[in-house]
């Protein structure tokens, strides 16, 4: 190969982008790869220009933000880590894969797998939540759904994108290095162990150092520690944003930074196509650093088969099977959380005559509830909640469905809710469908407050005014804080954003066909004032034990320290609205006590019974949380270490044993050691535990400190 075509496999661009003509680019070999070009024949298209037309005849790898389906859509995936279900959601990316290959996408850039403590975040949607033992399962059972149809995963962001001060995209993070390999970084080496073939470096600056010029993750930690051979890819235009980073005082010197730390592929940057010929002939950058990029870049390309087969079928596009859409209903049955039930649900639609109202501005809105990153849902094809009541309202002689909206967007300003009020007064009982839009939600879409937009907060006020119970729906992409809104509500469903199927499987939620069985993913806050609230927090020296004494009951005139001296906050207790792993259902368990024994081998048995005494089959999420009393660093108050998701029959009981390996058990931690022959001493950051004994238990969600362990 010429050094121009090595080059030109190092850059990915989007054809549609700019009005550059980028098919002559295609025909010079000087593109490796092309993303967001949509329909089988026009990829197909210009894949023969790059196979038919260049000199080597090098196929190109044909790339798409394929993140939560592609035309059947799944929950977001934080919805889909509310599922506590990995097995599930390897199925959805299995039929997803199916989906987006018959139309000639080969490259998925997904899985999302950073941990995010703050719902502010816009990108919390894309994530599966707080935990990194949980989102590293669902990370993993996504690149196995994906690659095991021959499509390749990309996981993302490397690294700490998440912990952004501010809760705002793109900002700067700052994360010592202990915690970025116990927090952060496991979730990507599961995926990279589970055979990711590729990585995608993230927008912000780690520590003062942006991702795509950052030596120490993507070769010391990816390559060196990790013996990763995946793809290395900038995220759009993160090569050149090293520029108004700081970092770079242009592209040049940008190019140069990113190359020397390992980043292969340019996204739609341009630096490595303007600026590494030059670099080389200046002794810049050794022409064997390119090497070994194509390398990863080639290796991909066999990998996925594309010089034996570059050509997709155009007569064999697959969308919106039976199969497909019945797995995206269950995915979004799952995924749904039962926060609150003071026995209106599940409604009674099969004996007696029941006048339900239908209301809210996510009750009938097809493209809304599929929420953030859909390029390629076709929207006609989703089943809204209110679609789904009237269907069975049509089998049904004794459910009587009325609808009126309310409000006609999630923020929508407009207070006349006469009509709405009207048709209140007509029904038993009321569902009100409330949330964000898509659009309030993903890449670039943070919030600062964290209530229902628009008048939704007072629309619920006045339903509750009515006297008639209101199951309230929240159809969103973040937690919202809804305190307020759940006083109100006879009963609380967070649906999160479900997808192409989402109506159907709120109606068989709300009517008992299904049993709820979701569970937060995520800590959810009472108000944005907490944020970021997250469980595996550390204790402090001085922790909120008691109720604090809050700012309007503090006595005028008081001494400085006479209503005590803990951590908490003036205007609300520390604890949230609603804990990591937590969800009600129409049934009860009542777990027994949890025993634990140590083997000789250093791993720990522990085992816990759990009955089902209510009167509805059903799934539940048993948790085992850990926790080290001391140790050579203080360690959080409860840590998840592993779930299992049960099904127990009415009335029967289920033992579930998990066993605990050391390593499962430890942490890094961090120590100077000399540098030989030198004054200097340098970090040394290593992997163990501590011998000091734990205390487990194994818990329907997380638990505040000192309870239970």
């Amino acid at each position: 190969m010429t050094l121009e075509e090595k080059i030109g496999q190092m850059n990915q661009l989007d054809p549609s982008w700019d009005a550059e003509p980028k098919e002559a680019l295609i025909r010079q070999g000087k593109v490796g790869s092309i993303f967001n070009v949509v329909g089988v024949k026009q990829i197909n298209r210009l894949q023969r220009m790059a196979v038919e037309e260049t000199r080597l005849g090098i196929p190109l790898v044909v790339a798409r933000d394929v993140i939560h389906g592609y035309r059947t859509i799944y929950p977001i995936p934080l919805g889909q880590g509310a599922t506590w279900n990995p097995e599930l959601v390897e199925q959805a990316a299995q039929l997803t894969a199916k989906e987006a290959l018959s139309d000639g996408i080969r490259w998925a850039f997904s899985p999302m797998v950073d941990v995010a403590h703050d719902p502010r975040w816009g990108r919390v949607a894309e994530g599966y939540g707080e935990e990194p033992i949980l989102t590293s399962a669902f990370g993993a059972a996504t690149v196995k759904g994906y690659q095991s149809q021959g499509m390749a995963a990309c996981v993302k962001h490397f690294a700490g994108y998440s912990a952004s001060e501010g809760g705002r995209d793109y900002n700067t993070t700052w994360i010592p290095e202990t915690q970025l390999r116990d927090i952060y970084l496991p979730p990507f080496k599961a995926a990279v162990d589970a055979g990711a073939m590729s990585v995608m470096c993230s927008f912000n600056a780690l520590n003062g150092l942006p991702s795509s010029a950052n030596h120490h993750l993507n070769v010391d930690i990816l390559r060196d520690e990790w013996h990763s051979d995946a793809l290395l890819v900038s995220d759009w235009g993160s090569g050149s944003d090293l520029v108004p980073h700081g970092l770079c005082a242009d592209k040049k010197e940008a190019a140069e930074r990113c190359i020397n730390a390992r980043m292969e592929m340019d996204m739609q940057g341009n630096i490595y196509t303007d600026y590494l010929a030059e670099l080389i002939a200046e002794g810049k950058v050794k022409e064997s650093q390119i090497d070994d990029c194509v390398r990863s870049i080639l290796r991909l390309k066999y990998r996925l088969g594309l010089f034996d087969n570059p050509y997709v079928d155009e007569d064999k596009v697959i969308a919106y099977t039976p199969e497909a859409l019945e797995l995206a209903t269950r995915v979004a049955e799952e995924s749904a959380i039962l926060l609150k039930n003071n026995g209106v649900l599940p409604l009674n639609v099969k004996h007696s005559t029941l006048n339900v109202l239908i209301t809210g501005p996510l009750a009938h809105q097809k493209k809304e509830q599929l929420g953030t990153w859909v390029f390629d849902a076709q929207p006609e094809h989703s089943v809204t909640p209110l679609e789904a009541f009237q269907s069975l309202n049509a089998q049904r002689s004794t459910l009587n469905v009325i609808y009126e909206p309310g409000l006609t967007y999630s923020r929508d300003k407009n207070t006349d809710f006469s009509k709405v009020i009207a048709k209140a007064k007509q029904a038993d009982v009321i569902l009100y469908f409330c949330g964000e839009e898509a659009i309030l939600s993903g890449e670039a879409r943070c919030r600062a407050d964290l209530n229902l937009p628009g008048a939704q907060r007072e629309l619920m006020k006045a339903l509750a005014a009515t006297g008639k119970p209101v199951v309230m729906v929240v159809m969103a992409g973040r937690p919202l804080t809804i305190g307020a809104e759940v006083e109100q509500a006879a009963a609380v469903l967070y649906a999160f954003h479900g997808g192409t199927m989402a109506g159907p499987a709120l109606c068989n939620i709300i009517t008992g066909k299904t049993v709820p069985s979701g569970k937060t993913p995520i800590t959810f806050p009472k108000m944005v004032g907490q944020v970021p609230l997250y469980y595996n927090r550390l204790n402090t020296g001085r922790p909120s034990y008691d109720p604090p004494m809050l700012i309007d009951s503090i006595p005028i005139g008081c001494p400085q320290f006479s209503i005590g001296q803990s951590s908490y906050w003036l205007e609300t207790p520390t604890e949230p609205l609603f804990p990591f792993g937590f969800g009600l259902s129409y049934t009860t368990f009542e777990y027994g006590p949890t025993t634990y024994e140590k083997q000789a081998s250093g791993a720990y048995e522990v085992t816990c019974t759990i009955k089902n005494t209510g009167s509805y089959d059903a799934y539940e999420t048993a948790q085992l949380y850990s926790r080290q009393q001391s140790g050579s660093v203080a360690r959080p108050i409860c840590e998840l270490k592993g779930f299992k998701k049960v099904f127990i029959p009415a009335g029967d009981s289920c033992t579930v044993t998990f066993t605990l390996t050391p390593e499962q058990l430890g942490y890094w931690h961090e120590s100077w050691e000399p540098v030989r022959g030198s004054d200097i001493k340098a970090h040394r950051y290593y992997f163990a535990t501590d011998n000091v004994p734990f205390t487990f238990r194994i818990a329907p969600h997380s638990l505040p400190a000192g309870i239970g362990f």
